[in-house]
């Protein structure tokens, strides 16, 4: 055994006073106790004077995009190798950050769920992977190259079916059309209501959650009628701008516990040159990039205190803007969108944890949960971007260097 003190700790839900010491064995948390908390001789400690708190979850990222510009357009051209390169890159940026876990919503032919298998019958110094496969999507729909086109029910039923078979950790659809995708328009839906309630009802029935990616209003209210397990972006977005979603539809979210993931963290300085396709959108909507930003966090607050499950996910890959490792960011940006610290530090760990259906093991400090553990530099309760400082990282109770 060997134990973690830290001036400062935040264990998943709040801020613990004093501190804490974290008591690890055998990979897992075997206590949780105050600072001066007395040790056994024969279990060494070592000090922080910064905050201790579980390992960040990014709930929505792309391993298999580099973080360049245009990332997702070069993903169908990678031979196996380096596309496999590039999902290591991912993994490490997203470690040297503090996250711990990583749910992938999105990769080509299954390739980041065979690495997630070949993850858990050895012993490797990553994140773990939760993995989705290629995103079901209509005909030349978004991300349509990802290997996920379906039509019909007879498509729908063998691409959950072959899921099953997988087992994959979550079921992704697109619900709506996306910006990055030339052909797709992100206000329109790409099924209809039954072909979407099928795929739903499909995934639920064989044990599996479902996320609906959705950026129009029409395709998030499609998703409310159909009970998924969560939606991402929900960033209502009509002619008419973002956030354009009734009080019936804010508050029909808050009711159903649908875990929503906003996707607002950007690097401001990346987007101050949007990409091509991002600029367009804004400039159909006539909208700076500063408009578009303080309108989704505008909305993601009124989702907040309408009372809707929020948790944190960058859409990590993608864009300059929304690289791998920039998790941190999508936090202070709930904060900038109203949560209180620990509410948006909750979003990355506990509820990120519980939404991602790993609760049991991960997101805590708490006795029995894996070590997955995040020193930063700074107290974390009086300022949150001491979150872009990581100190240490433990997976499974091994420290990794930052």
């Amino acid at each position: 055994m060997h134990a973690i003190r830290a001036a400062h700790a935040f264990d998943g839900a709040s801020f613990r006073e004093g501190g804490a010491t974290v008591v690890v064995g055998d990979g897992l948390i075997v206590g949780v106790e105050d600072y001066g908390f007395p040790l056994p001789e024969d279990c060494p400690a070592v000090r922080f004077e910064g905050t201790l708190l579980p390992g960040l979850i990014d709930t929505h990222s792309h391993l298999v995009t580099d973080s360049g510009v245009a990332a997702l357009d070069r993903v169908a051209g990678y031979s196996d190798e380096e596309i496999d390169a590039v999902v290591s890159k991912a993994l490490r940026d997203q470690l040297v950050a503090g996250v711990t876990t990583v749910r992938d919503l999105g990769d080509r032919f299954f390739c980041v769920v065979e690495r997630r298998d070949r993850q858990r019958g050895s012993a490797v110094v990553e994140p773990t992977i939760l993995a989705s496969g290629p995103p079901l999507t209509s005909r030349g729909g978004h991300c349509f190259f990802m290997g996920g086109e379906v039509s019909g029910s007879a498509e729908v039923d063998a691409a959950i079916a072959e899921r099953v078979d997988r087992g994959v950790d979550v079921v992704k659809v697109m619900a709506s059309g996306g910006v990055n995708t030339p052909g797709s328009d992100a206000m329109r839906t790409q099924f209809t209501t039954e072909e979407l309630r099928r795929i739903v009802d499909a995934a639920h029935g064989a044990g599996l959650p479902v996320t609906v990616h959705a950026h129009g209003t029409p395709a998030v209210e499609q998703a409310l009628s159909v009970s998924p397990d969560g939606i991402e972006h929900c960033s209502c977005v009509t002619d008419r701008g973002l956030g354009q979603a009734s009080e019936a539809t804010v508050s029909a979210l808050a009711r159903s516990g649908i875990a929503v993931c906003p996707t607002m963290g950007v690097d401001p300085l990346a987007m101050k040159e949007p990409p091509p396709a991002i600029k367009a959108a804004m400039d159909r909507l006539g909208m700076t990039p500063a408009q578009w930003s303080r309108a989704r966090a505008d909305f993601t607050g009124r989702l907040h205190r309408a009372g809707v499950r929020l948790v944190a996910g960058l859409d990590s890959g993608i864009a300059p803007a929304k690289r791998h490792g920039l998790l941190p960011q999508e936090v202070c940006a709930l904060v900038d969108a109203g949560l209180d610290v620990a509410e948006a530090l909750g979003a990355a760990t506990a509820v990120a944890a519980d939404a991602c259906g790993v609760g049991s093991d991960k997101g805590r400090l708490a006795p029995g949960l894996h070590a997955d553990l995040l020193v930063v530099d700074g107290d974390l309760a009086t300022n949150v971007t001491a979150l872009f400082r990581p100190e240490t990282v433990w997976l499974r109770g091994t420290p990794v260097s930052p």
